[in-house]
């Protein structure tokens, strides 16, 4: 994951400082030492790095920290303040303009998956309600024209092509397309090159001056660290970039390009790419990821996934189900569908405070094959015995199990888990009736 490597640093750091009910200045000055080391290691641009430290040992060593009753803390705040205002400060929201179409123009050299980026924010635009069209204006690259229609196809989004003629043209007659077919954004899937080249850039210029798009946004893999910095002050020279989109910060990146990208070219990030599927583009929110790196957890995306996820009916009939006891096998298993859907769940479990370093030191992990056997034991059940597991006796078990490609040991520990939920539940169902009479029964765990 993204960042993980200094966020350990960086909560190593802290919690010595939390430590210590006073701090000196020796001490500021030694943390922000192994901060600046941190932070180059994670590939931050080295003159972002300095002026970065630069502010913060400013502020530590006032006397709003070094007298206060807890300089840890207000270290660790001045931190995260520092670090929000580097990235942005706040979300840069889409130029989106009164005209009609609005146009959106992604550039970036090959194989930072802008192909794909363009289908995923047009799908981002859909469930804002708008009515993208895609562009294919790469007639360089093999199967470009044809991945961009198959992108388009599986997100339900319409896309503009015209074969191998010139792009400017093509993105000029785009415009008229989506004008006589109600599309009110257009976004240019333009070509990259393998380098940054005048042709390329040449080409760009044209489309950029035909155009005029609302939007220039940089597409540019944050794996490639350091560079990715380079490439987007480049890029910003001579196209006057209005945001960047870094794609695959959930891969095993130090980050160093978000935390730079900023700082070094004035464009804001505007989305990041947190995974293969076409729903894996988030927007950018500077304060959040700060929180993120430095283990303070994301509460706000969490609870926007599950929104975004859950079925707000089927949640409200869950929550009867549970109170009265009536949860099934079923339900359980549509639970965990529910929470898939959100995304990898050691993502999930990162965003809560403090869970992911936690989950780390006890040296847990959670497989998402586990969770696929669960729902295959599940699915070889009958109705009736997902209803009331009760009833499964040794043939039944060996059933299931030879049905779901499991042992029979992992159907009892199914059954067995759901049975302490069961109980968890009906627990908690207990005292919420019994706080609403004035009293509460004593509490215990099911194991």
């Amino acid at each position: 994951m993204a960042f993980e490597g200094l966020s350990d640093r960086l909560q190593d750091i802290f919690k010595k400082l939390r430590g210590k009910g006073k701090i000196s200045e020796e001490d500021v000055k030694v943390a922000m030492r192994e901060i600046r080391l941190a932070l180059l290691e994670a590939d931050v641009n080295f003159k972002v790095v300095k002026d970065f430290v630069s502010r913060i040992r400013e502020r530590a060593v006032g006397q709003e920290v070094l007298q206060s009753l807890t300089p840890g803390q207000q270290i660790v705040k001045i931190v995260h303040d520092e670090m929000t205002a580097l990235m942005g400060g706040s979300e840069t929201k889409l130029n989106l303009s009164s005209r009609n179409p609005t146009v959106l123009m992604a550039v970036g050299l090959q194989g930072a998956g802008k192909t794909t980026t363009v289908a995923k924010l047009g799908k981002t635009l859909v469930k804002q309600g708008r009515r993208p069209l895609l562009v294919a204006c790469d007639i360089y690259r093999p199967a470009a024209i044809k991945q961009l229609q198959v992108l388009g196809e599986q997100t339900g989004i319409p896309v503009y092509s015209q074969g191998q003629t010139n792009p400017v043209d093509i993105a000029q007659s785009s415009l008229e397309y989506a004008r006589s077919n109600n599309r009110d954004i257009v976004i240019l899937d333009t070509a990259g090159r393998l380098h940054i080249n005048e042709e390329m850039m040449d080409e760009l210029k044209n489309i950029q001056n035909t155009v005029n798009p609302d939007e220039i946004m940089l597409v540019v893999d944050a794996m490639t660290g350091q560079d990715a910095v380079n490439v987007a002050e480049n890029f910003n020279a001579q196209l006057h970039l209005t945001g960047v989109i870094l794609t695959k910060l959930d891969g095993d990146t130090r980050g160093g390009a978000a935390l730079s990208v900023k700082a070094v070219t004035g464009c804001p990030i505007k989305f990041v790419g947190m995974g293969e599927k076409l729903d894996a583009l988030e927007i950018f929110h500077p304060d959040r990821m700060a929180s993120r790196i430095l283990g303070m957890g994301d509460v706000l995306s969490l609870v926007e996934k599950a929104q975004a996820s859950i079925d707000r009916d089927k949640a409200l009939e869950m929550e009867r189900k549970i109170r009265q006891q009536e949860f099934t096998l079923e339900d359980f298993k549509e639970q965990m569908q529910q929470v898939k859907s959100m995304g990898p769940l050691d993502e999930l479990l990162g965003m809560i405070p403090g869970m992911g370093k936690q989950l780390k030191n006890m040296q847990i992990s959670v497989d998402e094959k586990d969770i696929a056997h669960i729902e295959a034991i599940i699915s070889s059940m009958t109705p009736k015995e997902r209803r009331n597991p009760d009833i499964l006796n040794g043939s039944r078990k060996k059933r299931i199990a030879r049905g779901s490609g499991t042992r029979v040991q992992d159907v009892n520990r199914l059954v067995k888990q759901f049975e302490e939920s069961r109980k968890l539940m009906k627990q908690f169902s207990d005292m919420g009736k019994k706080a609403k009479k004035g009293g509460l029964p004593p509490f215990k765990l099911p194991f």
